[in-house]
């Protein structure tokens, strides 16, 4: 049945985000003024900045958009693309306002956005373009520790981040927690470990809370775990790439998909994840890859029949014009909007299970906080506790073995056993240990609110009513 709130015409990714919401706040007792301050977006600051780069000035075109201030700092990383908008970072800054609600972190949403191909400049000049960005933003408090603290996003990574927490310090030469103004850095620069695989690691835990649950497996017309499902994964940039490679490695998953921008690849064996990343990363696109067959028509791969698709990359790439031909039962949004709101009526009509982008997409966000905590705390996670849990576990052992010799019992522990017990939580398995917790958590939050409300239909619908609801909560607190 379709959706009355439904346009004819194609949403785009702004519409989509206002439609989904739409249709959960019907749902909810929101006073009419509440639900506009949750819906619209606080501001949006736009900057046009010149940079002499090749004997001319060229300018370039940001922006950064807060979507909701009812707990800060505000969150949300910053992308380069030419595609860059106003509306589609208002968007995605209230994709992170519901996602930090969802998964309980206490960020605000926010957005930034450079429009730019990074490919087109050397790494010189974009660190001049970049540290210029970052000089507009943090004058304005757009950049800083205690109110608006960006990360990566699609076409920046690590060392723009770096570049930038250095031009805040170069601005704030006293500010003791410079290091937290910014996330996603190089260790070396304040970083901290497990966060560059962790939205990745997240989609994987988010799929191991759903196979925890037979009963949500049945509702996607499927069964048993995830050993031996078969994964298409469209995009194998940081995201796609570090969940396929988990997936196959770890949990026994075949990837037989994989889509990038000039074609797919198809394995019904499965494809060797690492070995397609090298060959993508050398010759530019999956054309070549031996042992697997090329589509150039990488969209008849992302209809393929399969248990599990998986997209990636960029918002939008599921629409009206294909939703009908999709045949995966199962489909977990790794990407920011990669169904719009009207392949998502017809998605849910099909009866096809959505695990929405807020929430499967999360670890990023959940692992920024962690390094924003670090950061601000000034010590490395496990670095007092490693060591006495270790004394601890080794205590424990040696009187076991000692009990089993008085006692001529004539039992020992195995190696491997004693080896992973004796060792203490570092800093990587403390954050997986939170990220873990923290996906199992959101889950089970949407899980029982659809349980309980069956007439939402779906999780993204869920979703979208647990964080609304905990945003409302907030602003209440505040007077609102």
């Amino acid at each position: 049945m379709k959706d009355a709130a439904m346009p004819d015409r194609e949403p785009s990714f702004r519409d989509s985000v206002d439609l989904m919401f739409d249709r959960a706040v019907r749902f909810m007792d929101l006073p009419p003024g509440l639900e506009e301050k949750i819906r619209v977006c606080n501001a949006t600051y736009t900057v046009r900045f010149g940079v002499r780069l090749r004997g001319a000035i060229h300018t370039f075109t940001g922006y950064r958009s807060v979507h909701s201030e009812h707990l800060e700092p505000v969150k949300g990383g910053i992308r380069y693309a030419m595609a860059v908008d106003q509306d589609e970072v208002e968007a995605l800054a209230a994709l992170m306002t519901y996602k930090c609600a969802l998964v309980e972190v206490p960020f605000g949403g926010s957005k930034g956005g450079l429009r730019i191909d990074p490919r087109a400049w050397e790494e010189d000049e974009l660190e001049r373009i970049t540290r210029r960005f970052a000089f507009e933003l943090v004058k304005r408090d757009l950049i800083h520790p205690a109110q608006n603290v960006p990360a990566p996003d699609m076409g920046t990574g690590e060392r723009e981040m770096a570049w930038i927490a250095d031009q805040y310090r170069r601005m704030n030469t006293t500010d003791i927690n410079a290091s937290a103004c910014v996330t996603g850095k190089p260790l070396s620069q304040g970083g901290i470990h497990g966060r560059v695989e962790a939205t990745g690691r997240g989609i994987q835990y988010a799929l191991r809370e759903v196979f925890r649950h037979p009963e949500d497996v049945a509702r996607a017309r499927l069964s048993g775990g995830l050993e031996g499902k078969r994964i298409v994964v469209q995009g194998l940039g940081n995201v796609g790439h570090h969940a396929a490679r988990f997936l196959s490695e770890e949990d026994g998953a075949r990837i037989v998909g994989i889509v990038e921008r000039d074609g797919a690849l198809w394995s019904d064996a499965g494809l060797p994840v690492e070995e397609v990343k090298r060959h993508l990363a050398a010759t530019g696109g999956l054309a070549g890859f031996p042992g697997a067959s090329f589509h150039a028509d990488g969209a008849s791969v992302l209809e393929a029949e399969c248990d599990i698709l998986i997209p990636a990359a960029l918002e939008g790439v599921i629409h009206k014009g294909n939703a009908h031909r999709i045949r995966a039962p199962l489909i977990v949004e790794a990407a920011n909007g990669p169904v719009t709101a009207g392949a998502d009526a017809i998605l849910r009509d099909k009866g096809v299970v959505i695990v929405p982008d807020m929430y499967a997409n999360a670890g990023g966000v959940t692992v920024s906080y962690f390094e924003w905590v670090k950061n601000l705390s000034h010590i490395r996670f496990g670095r007092m506790q490693r060591r006495a849990e270790e004394a601890e576990h080794r205590l424990l052992v040696s009187e076991l073995e000692r009990l089993s010799d008085d006692r001529g019992l004539g039992w020992t522990l195995s190696p491997d056993f004693k080896r992973s017990y004796l060792r203490g939580a570092d800093e990587l398995a403390l954050v997986r240990s939170g990220l873990d917790d923290t996906m199992r958590t959101a889950y089970q939050s949407m899980r029982e609110t659809l349980r309980r409300r069956p007439e939402l239909g779906d999780l993204r619908t869920a979703a979208y009513v647990v964080a609304i609801g905990r945003v409302a909560e907030s602003y209440r607190a505040k007077g609102l």
